[in-house]
């Protein structure tokens, strides 16, 4: 393609149900505007849709089907949650999920709280006010602070509780083609991808009557704090065959050694996992299904459970046949993340074409 016809080439589109989830704010156990997009978009397509006492968002198409196919993206991303007010007004915090203590300074943030959104930002001691040995130290969580311009503990707490939480004011963009930029492509993303998969089972012709199996598509709440979500909705869908859909780490960047952490990057496709977590007869099934589309895919090993919902899917009551397929991404658990949208989509096929891939009978066994 020619620069002049690369010039002129429409602007990559962001799906809108993907775009609204990725500006939806949805700290682990407070992830009710995530629910509301996953409601909004997800709720028309389903044959029945559920919520439960978790927050989780369950939809499900053909009631009746064999196997019970769950697939499930968790909605809630890292925060911060308010635990003290000082004399003086300035908010402390802890953290929700697991933080890179090095990135939290100098942010603007965005409080939930009964009466709106507050905003704020994360400070701490100014590098001119510290001596040489402080400068090498990365701040603890109780020396940074939310400045929200009160001018004392009542005018604060007039406006913000104990309890609210707190996300990074930082919301989507696209960077330069497909690949975007935001601070909760983890896990977003995965939801996007299980919620779109069953819309599109339900609504294109011709494949709704080839699907012979129930799936069930779980938006998950709680996997940054211990994939929570995710243990009782394996428990209430019980199903026979699962798959997690997550963020992976692109590997694609300096600094990153490839003999440590594999080789998988942005734009290649989407990462299927192999390993203990991993029911062989799903890995299989998974690879088969890229290869007849023709998808681009990479391959990961993990010799362990894994850090995503699929470690506590796999043990849902009698055992679940669970797969882990993951998004590649840069720059994990930052407010800047990075993520190719071929990739979400590539993800999107793969699940769907997994789903019609089901006969009645198939249940993972091996």
């Amino acid at each position: 393609m020619s620069s002049i016809a690369r010039r002129a080439a429409a602007p990559y589109a962001a799906p809108s149900f993907l775009t609204e989830l990725l500006h939806a704010r949805s700290p682990s156990g407070a992830e009710s505007e995530a629910q509301a997009v996953f409601d909004r978009h997800v709720r028309p397509a389903a044959d029945a849709y559920a919520k439960d006492a978790l927050g989780n968002r369950l939809a499900t198409l053909n009631l009746a089907g064999d196997p019970v196919l769950m697939l499930a993206g968790h909605m809630d991303e890292l925060g911060l949650i308010i635990t003290y007010v000082s004399k003086d007004g300035f908010l402390y915090f802890d953290t929700i999920g697991g933080h890179d203590r090095s990135v939290i300074s100098g942010r603007r943030v965005v409080i939930a709280t009964a009466h709106g959104p507050v905003k704020g930002v994360t400070g701490k001691r100014a590098v001119h006010l510290m001596d040489e040995e402080d400068r090498k130290k990365v701040p603890k969580i109780h020396e940074i602070w939310i400045d929200i311009g009160a001018r004392s503990k009542a005018d604060a707490l007039a406006r913000v509780d104990i309890g609210d939480t707190a996300t990074y004011d930082q919301g989507f963009e696209l960077l330069h083609g497909s690949v975007g930029v935001a601070r909760a492509f983890d896990n977003k993303v995965g939801a996007y991808v299980v919620g779109e998969t069953l819309i599109r089972l339900a609504g294109e012709k011709g494949r709704r009557e080839k699907l012979a199996a129930k799936v069930v598509s779980v938006a998950t709440a709680q996997e940054e704090i211990g994939v929570r979500g995710a243990t009782t909705a394996a428990y209430a869908v019980n199903p026979h065959l699962a798959l997690a859909v997550d963020v992976g780490h692109a590997t694609d960047h300096p600094d990153c050694d490839h003999r440590r952490f594999g080789d998988t990057r942005l734009g290649g496709g989407p990462i299927i996992c192999r390993g203990p977590n991993i029911n062989p007869w799903v890995y299989t099934r998974l690879v088969g299904c890229a290869k007849k589309l023709k998808l681009p895919y990479q391959l990961e090993a993990d010799p362990r459970p894994t850090g995503t919902d699929a470690r506590a899917i796999q043990t849902g009551r009698g055992g679940v046949a669970t797969g882990l397929v993951s998004i590649p991404l840069r720059y994990m658990h930052t407010p800047s993340e990075l993520v190719d949208l071929e990739d979400v989509e590539r993800c999107v096929k793969l699940f769907t074409a997994f789903a019609l891939s089901l006969q009645k009978g198939e249940h993972g066994h091996w």
